[in-house]
């Protein structure tokens, strides 16, 4: 079964949807008129069970089968990212300050032309859950979703998701059983000394030396405190202190994030960074607050749909194009929740050698977005089939 004939011939369609989505980018919960344009298009696709404003401005719309049988979710993220879009292509984001550098447009779309296809030919027995969610990017939408009872309410039984792969070849897809995304936490590490003149640091407390100890310090967690054979980022991407160059600053200011795929390995690092502040902040006579938050979980596929969902994709684009043992990778996704809530499986599809995710340069390769389409489409359609 390769790529769909009716979604590929609807391949400049489904163009001028991600490029409208392109040119009209919206933050976080704020994606109101990305709802208001999904819901038109799954309207005009004769959908009548629609829910907006779940979570704010997350979309929830059902579509029945030609028989029964479980619910099906698949899910798309809509939001953008606060950066400018560089592309200098003629559908560039109309907003400043606001782009899709992450390709939610494309994801959206691809959902869109699934729906069309469902809607049009329901050849399966049971229900699919269309998922439109929100704030992806760092507001765990998905949870926020969850909590607003998605799961229970529309009596989904397994999810599944997707995203595009900058750098990975066009049209392949990748993914694998267990864990796949790490879990993302952040820090900050605020540090109190005594300020004072420049000249005079015996009369001072100075935080800096205390912040970059701290920072050395923090670099033996990986390096001596994990197995070699584990995977662990502690990275501080942020020192703040001071005014002026002949001032000593009474504070400072260290932020970071930590990034693995086990809850040892997670709790050994938050233990270890409070372990390191205290007695750094000690030996150089400062005192020091970490504030540790916890965000996004591992993104873990469950064995069962993860080899499901392989299969399906290797129907639609051959055995040769999918990896269904893929190294696992460090960026976070809040899809996770919706894994943890129901079993189920997230794809990366490559979209050919472009710029990465969140690079101001970034855009979605519409080449792909019938083969994404076709995933969803045929996905539903072997997991639910009709009795002959």
């Amino acid at each position: 079964m390769p790529v769909i004939n009716s979604i590929a011939a609807d391949a400049e369609t489904l163009k001028a949807w991600r490029r409208h989505l392109h040119q009209h980018p919206e933050l976080q919960y704020d994606c109101h008129e990305t709802a208001k344009f999904v819901v038109e298009k799954l309207q005009g696709f004769g959908i009548t069970e629609i829910h907006p404003g779940i979570a704010q401005s997350g979309v929830v719309a059902i579509i029945e089968g030609r028989g029964t049988g479980r619910t099906i979710g698949l899910r798309a993220d809509m939001d953008a990212l606060p950066m400018e879009d560089l592309s200098g292509t003629d559908y560039a984001s109309k907003v400043p300050g606001v782009a899709h550098t992450c390709g939610h447009d494309g994801h959206t779309t691809m959902l869109l032309a699934a729906a069309k296809y469902l809607a049009e030919t329901r050849n399966f027995a049971g229900r699919v859950a269309l998922i439109f969610q929100p704030a992806e990017e760092g507001g765990a939408g998905a949870k926020a979703m969850i909590d607003e009872g998605i799961m229970d309410r529309f009596d989904v039984s397994e999810v599944y998701g997707m995203h595009n792969a900058p750098g990975d070849a066009q049209g392949h897809f990748l993914t694998t059983s267990g864990p796949l995304q790490a879990s993302a936490d952040e820090f900050r590490i605020d540090i109190t000394g005594k300020g004072g003149h420049g000249a005079s640091p015996q009369e001072c407390i100075d935080p800096i030396p205390a912040g970059a100890a701290i920072v050395q310090a923090m670099q033996t967690i990986v390096s001596r405190n994990v197995n070699a054979l584990d995977r662990l980022v502690v990275s501080v991407t942020e020192f703040h202190a001071g005014t002026t160059f002949n001032i000593i600053p009474g504070t400072a200011y260290l932020t970071g994030t930590v990034r693995c795929f086990s809850s040892e390995t997670r709790d050994l690092a938050e233990r270890r960074i409070r372990e390191i502040v205290e007695a750094q902040a000690q030996v150089y006579g400062c005192t020091a607050e970490l504030t540790y938050h916890r965000g996004y979980p591992v993104t873990v596929n469950h064995p069962d749909q993860a080899a499901f969902a392989a299969q399906v994709a290797r129907e639609i684009v051959g055995a040769d194009k999918v990896v269904d043992d893929c190294d696992p990778i460090m960026p976070a996704e809040d899809f996770s929740y919706m894994l943890e809530a129901r079993p189920g499986a997230y794809l990366f599809l490559g979209q050919g050698d472009t710029f990465g995710c969140h690079h101001p340069k970034y855009d979605f390769n519409d080449e792909i977005a019938p083969i994404g389409a076709s995933f969803f489409a045929r996905l539903i359609e072997t997991a639910l089939p009709l009795q002959e």
